[in-house]
């Protein structure tokens, strides 16, 4: 996203469990009592997730792992117009085809453009031309190889002369044609099971090394407990870093502590700014971690990883000055891959700048261009859309409708689910350091800070978002929402302070609800974070009957939402203190009216709150009604 929105002010959030909330008569730390008063009670229960066994113990994947490259075989220096070479099985895992390991039919090669097939010797050819990066589809069933820092090993850049003068390097020069390029593969049991976990981390963007530290300490030090995505392996999409691609390498080390295979896609802070040619705009991306566009294959699931990005290349131009899109050869490597993909896979299709999303939806600027002729390629298939930028989370589902899609980018529905994953950072690494040593930061939704995770069984896919810092085997346990008192009091602080992110005095009481309040519209809000169009807030308060809470943002055509009634209380006041963006729109906040005649005194509000899949989360609140 943007780097307009960073801040330097550090909002403080406290550690949310989900557990019963409990409020105290006068909270003399405003937001921060709100907050410490979600930290203890009765755990919240759920439906679990379906999930398969783990794969293998912590350090056994660092001691396993297929490791080694693509061979490549020096050409004599001769024009050519051909690449030729082999896909086969390195039975010795030594990353070059010997006498005994034969060739692999049927597996895809690219050189960015077109798409082929290998013969029955494994044995592929396509065009070659100069600034070209040509990459395998990983089969099921099989594996890629990674390198030291699990990052998977796959593809070959030819640019003969290296790169234009950049700043950050670009590609150095690769010389002649190879002879060939040849792609190992292993076999997998762990890719070929109908049974797959994707994990999905958005935006890690560090700007500078103790951002790199924090991505560290938070994040990545969660995935190194997980053992659940050894065979579809973690993608990160886009904004790897924050402009300074001096950076790659460390944070590309981070994927080191994974258990599992890492790829990566560009966003639009991983650009090189300086390039006059759009043809060499990711250059340093591509040196340091690979093909800025891609598909694998894990299961029954093929996933396409888009570059999204598209940057002026007349000089000088602003940071800011990129669009979603594709270029022509993307689109026509995509129109191949697509059509070269059995119709009974789950086509993943992954990107930085989503298709469409919730938070920019009147903007063409953070939507892709290009989006209707992805969905008249995907018709009739099975197919879910990812995407990061926007620092916050999102559950589209078919079906679902904004006026912002219809009259900027020309849809007028989804056709299938759409995602956006949160980020890494959260809101770019802000707000205070928690006792763990990582920014809370908040995302702009008043989402947490976490990872997406796609349990795919066949075709069908469950989606769970793990905030970071839990445990991401305990999702019946796990925290998926946010609750809070929206009063008028509250609105008043929120439109005086608005304008003064960071800096505002704390809202006193928060959970503290007057005869003024009732009387002038007060509700009991549920920020849902994974919440979507069929999903169902039901509120008891002290035990009484349940009712329905109702969805402020319908997703049938209207308008987006914005402003304090449609905020999230606990986010709003944690970002106007301590900084962050403002989490005053959302497409996954429910509310229910509080009755005007509440008796005076302490009243238990129970949530239940029950997800698409039919998973329910139930969490408490305690707050106060005074005379």
């Amino acid at each position: 996203m943007n780097s307009t929105f960073r801040t330097n002010h550090r909002p403080e959030r406290h550690r949310s469990t989900s557990i019963t909330r409990a409020a105290t008569g006068t909270l003399a730390a405003g937001a921060v009592a709100l907050l410490a008063a979600t930290a203890g009670g009765a755990a919240a229960t759920a439906t679990p997730a379906p999930s398969a066994p783990a794969a293998s113990a912590p350090g056994e994947w660092a001691e396993e792992a297929y490791r080694g490259d693509v061979e490549v075989v020096p050409g004599s220096g001769d024009a050519d117009e051909t690449l030729e070479g082999v896909v086969f099985d390195d039975r010795d895992r030594d990353s070059t085809q010997d006498n005994n390991e034969r060739g692999i039919k049927g597996v895809t090669v690219s050189n960015g453009r077109d798409v082929v097939t290998t013969d029955a010797r494994g044995a592929y050819s396509l065009p070659a031309f100069e600034n070209m990066t040509v990459f395998v589809t990983q089969p099921a069933g099989w594996q890629v190889p990674v390198d030291a820092d699990n990052v998977a090993q796959f593809s070959y850049n030819h640019l003969p002369e290296g790169s234009p003068e950049l700043k950050f390097g670009g590609i150095d020069a690769t010389g002649a044609l190879p002879e060939a390029v040849n792609f190992p593969l292993a076999k997998s049991k762990t890719t070929k099971s109908k049974e797959q976990h994707c994990l999905i981390g958005g935006d890690v963007q560090t700007y500078t090394q103790e951002e790199v530290e924090y991505a560290k300490n938070g994040a990545f030090a969660d995935l190194a407990e997980r053992t659940d995505y050894e065979g579809c392996g973690a993608l990160f999409i886009g904004d790897v870093v924050g402009d300074d691609l001096s950076l790659y390498p460390q944070t590309r080390e981070l994927a080191g502590m994974l258990n599992g295979p890492a790829r990566f896609l560009p966003g639009n802070h991983d650009l090189d700014f300086d390039a006059t040619d759009s043809a060499h705009t990711f250059d340093t991306f591509r040196a340091n971690l690979g093909p800025e566009y891609y598909s694998y294959d894990a299961g029954r699931a093929h996933v396409v990883a888009l570059n999204t990005v598209e940057f002026p290349t007349q000089q000088p131009a602003r940071k800011g000055d990129y669009t979603g899109s594709l270029d022509e050869r993307q689109l026509e490597w995509l129109r191949n891959d697509i059509a070269n993909t059995p119709e009974d896979k789950l086509i993943v299709l992954a990107a930085h700048i989503p298709l469409l999303d919730f938070a920019d939806q009147g903007s063409s600027k953070h939507q892709v261009a290009q989006v209707k002729e992805i969905y008249e390629l995907l018709e009739g298939r099975e197919a879910i859309a990812l995407g990061g930028h926007t620092h916050s989370i999102e559950n589209l589902r078919a079906g679902d409708r904004l006026e912002g899609w219809k009259d900027v980018m020309g849809v007028d529905e989804l056709p299938f689910t759409h995602i956006t994953a949160g980020a890494i950072s959260g809101d770019w690494f802000s707000g205070q350091l928690t006792e763990e040593g990582y920014p809370e930061a908040v995302q702009r939704d008043g989402g947490r800070p976490g990872v997406l995770t796609l349990d795919i069984d066949g075709t069908d896919v469950t989606e769970r978002f793990t905030v970071r810092g839990e445990d991401a085997s305990d999702h019946v346990n796990s925290d998926q929402m946010n609750l809070g008192v929206n009063t008028p009091r509250y609105r008043e602080w929120f439109e005086a302070n608005k304008a003064d992110k960071g800096e505002a005095e704390e809202f006193a009481e928060p959970l503290a609800v007057s005869r003024d309040d009732l009387a002038g519209t007060t509700w009991l809000t549920t920020n849902f974070w994974m919440g979507s169009t069929g999903s169902e807030v039901e509120v008891s308060i002290d035990g009484g009957e349940a009712v329905a809470a109702e969805r402020t943002q319908k997703m049938e055509g209207e308008g987006q939402l914005v402003g304090a009634e449609y905020s999230d209380p606990v986010a709003v006041q944690q970002q106007l203190v301590h900084g962050g963006s403002l989490a005053d729109r959302m497409m996954h906040l429910w509310r229910l009216e509080l009755p005007a005649d509440l008796a005076a005194g302490e009243h238990t509000a129970t949530v239940t709150a029950t997800d698409v899949h039919g998973r329910e989360y139930t969490e408490e609140l305690t707050f106060t009604v005074a005379d």
